[in-house]
C-alpha cells in the first residue's frame, strides 16, 4: 500500500488562509504529487488536484456531502440543509427540482433579464458617467437574478438586499465583523425569502410560473411533503446569491478586456464561439472558489493508496483549472484553446465538476456562462469608455479574489 505524502506539524489551517488559492499547488509542487495529507481545523484531510482525482471525488459511490462543509461557509454561503449537503436519493430528488429551471428557453429569459438591466444602467449613467464595473455589476446581477427566481423586490429594498447577497459569497472565509456581517446578512435574506413562501402557500403572492420561488415553494420531499419554508429560503438564495456572485467573473471579465486587447477584436459581431470561448477562458484562468469538500464513503483503495471511512477529503478547483496536464501553458489567456475538444467534467470545474443530474455539479453553470456572454456583449460591442490607469493585480490569498480597483471605467458612452 502506497504512503502519500504528509504535511508535518500539528495543523495548517493558518497556513491554507495565508496561501489561499496556491495552497495545494504550493504542496503539490514541493511534494511531486497530486494528493497529499494534511491537517486542518485539527482534522486529518487529503488533497487531491486534477482529472483523475476529480473522476474519483465525484463518484457518488466513494464519497458522501453529509458533515463536510464546514459550519462557517454554512451560516454565511451555502445555508444549512441546502441541496449541497445532501447525498443519495434525497439529493437527487432535490437537484431534479434545480435542474427543472435550467432548460434552454429558461436560461434564455435569464439573459434577456441581464440585458434589460444593463440598458437601465446605460440609461440610468448617462453619458460619461465613472463606474467601478464590480460594484455595478452587482446590482444588476442582482434586479436579474430575483426577477428571473420570481421573487419580489422593491425599488426602495434593492440596494440594501445586493449589498447582504454580497456579504453571503464576501465573507466566509472572513473573521471578526466581516464574518457577523454575513451570517446577519443570511439569517435576514432566509427570514424575507420564508416570508414570501408563507405568501405563496397561502395564496397571497403568486410568483410567474417555472420561477424558482414557485417551483420550490410547491416542492415535496420523497415522502410526500413540502419543504420547510426555512429550507425553501436556502435553496431559492442557492439560485439567486450565484447569479449575483457572477460580478465576480464580470469584473474579470473587464480586466481580460483590458489586459488582451487583441481578443476584443474577435469578439466584433457577437460571433457565439468567440464569446463562449472568451468567457469560459476567464472563469478557468482568474480565481473563484477554490476548493470543495466531501467525507469519505466507506474505506476504498484508489491508485495504491488507502481512504479510510469519513475522512475528509478536498479537490482542488484552482489548481485543477491550472494543471498543465490538461491545461499547456496554464497561466496564459488563451481564449482560443476552447476551440479544441479538451474539456471534460473534471478537468474544467470552476465551479465543481461531475455530473449535473445525478452528482453536485453547479446546476447553475449554464446561467453563469449566458449572464457572462451578455454582460461581454456589452463590455466589448455595446458600450465606450475610458480605461485610466488603476492597480489591474489581484490576489490569490483573499477568497473570494476580486481585482483591487473593480475596474474602473471612464466617460461610458453608449455605443
Amino acid at each position: 500500500m502506497e504512503t502519500i505524502p504528509k504535511e508535518e506539524g500539528l495543523d495548517h489551517t493558518i497556513s491554507m488562509f495565508k496561501e489561499g488559492y496556491d495552497y495545494i499547488t504550493n504542496r503539490n509542487n514541493e511534494f511531486d504529487s497530486n494528493l497529499f495529507e494534511t491537517r486542518l481545523l485539527g482534522e486529518r484531510v487529503i488533497c487531491m488536484t486534477g482529472k483523475e482525482a476529480g473522476e474519483l471525488f465525484y463518484d457518488n459511490d466513494k464519497f458522501v456531502r453529509a458533515g463536510a462543509a464546514p459550519k462557517h461557509i454554512q451560516k454565511t454561503l451555502l445555508g444549512e440543509k441546502g441541496v449541497q449537503t445532501l447525498d443519495g436519493e434525497v439529493h437527487q430528488h432535490r437537484k431534479a427540482m434545480f435542474m427543472e429551471l435550467m432548460n434552454p428557453e429558461h436560461i434564455k429569459q435569464l439573459g434577456k433579464l441581464t440585458a434589460d438591466e444593463w440598458e437601465r444602467k446605460l440609461s440610468e449613467w448617462g453619458e460619461g458617467a465613472d463606474i467601478q464595473l464590480y460594484e455595478q455589476a452587482q446590482e444588476i446581477l442582482t434586479r436579474a437574478a430575483v426577477r428571473w427566481a420570481g421573487v419580489p423586490l422593491e425599488e426602495k429594498d434593492v440596494p440594501k438586499r445586493t449589498k447582504q447577497l454580497v456579504q453571503l459569497f464576501e465573507s466566509p472565509t472572513s473573521v471578526g465583523i466581516q464574518y457577523l456581517r454575513g451570517t446577519s446578512a443570511r439569517k435576514e435574506l432566509e427570514e424575507w425569502i420564508a416570508g414570501l413562501v408563507s405568501d405563496v402557500r397561502e395564496g397571497n403572492l403568486q410568483p410567474p410560473a417555472g420561477t424558482a420561488l414557485l417551483t420550490f415553494s410547491k416542492h415535496h420531499d420523497l415522502d410526500g411533503l413540502p419543504l420547510d419554508e426555512r429550507v425553501v429560503a436556502v435553496e431559492v438564495l442557492n439560485i439567486v446569491r450565484p447569479i449575483v456572485a457572477i460580478s465576480i467573473y464580470i469584473a474579470f471579465l473587464g480586466h481580460a478586456l483590458i489586459t488582451h486587447p487583441e481578443e476584443r477584436s474577435k469578439l466584433e459581431g457577437s460571433k457565439e464561439q468567440p464569446f463562449k470561448n472568451f468567457v469560459q477562458e476567464t472563469r478557468r484562468l482568474y480565481p473563484f472558489f477554490p476548493f470543495n469538500a466531501a467525507r469519505v464513503k466507506e474505506d476504498f483503495v484508489w491508485n495504491d493508496v488507502s481512504f479510510k471511512k469519513d475522512t475528509l477529503v478536498i479537490f482542488d478547483f484552482y489548481g485543477t483549472n491550472h494543471d498543465e496536464k490538461s491545461w499547456p501553458d496554464p497561466h496564459e489567456f488563451r481564449p482560443d484553446r476552447f476551440d479544441e475538444d479538451q474539456m471534460t467534467p473534471y478537468n474544467f470545474v470552476p465551479q465543481g465538476g461531475g455530473d449535473y443530474a445525478i452528482g453536485h455539479r453547479c446546476a447553475g453553470e449554464w446561467a453563469t456562462i449566458e449572464v457572462m456572454k451578455v454582460s461581454l456583449d456589452y463590455l466589448a460591442n455595446r458600450m465606450s469608455y475610458d480605461v485610466p490607469e488603476q492597480e489591474l493585480g489581484y490576489s490569490k490569498t483573499s477568497i473570494p479574489s476580486i481585482p483591487e480597483s473593480e475596474i474602473v471605467l471612464k466617460h461610458i458612452r453608449r455605443n
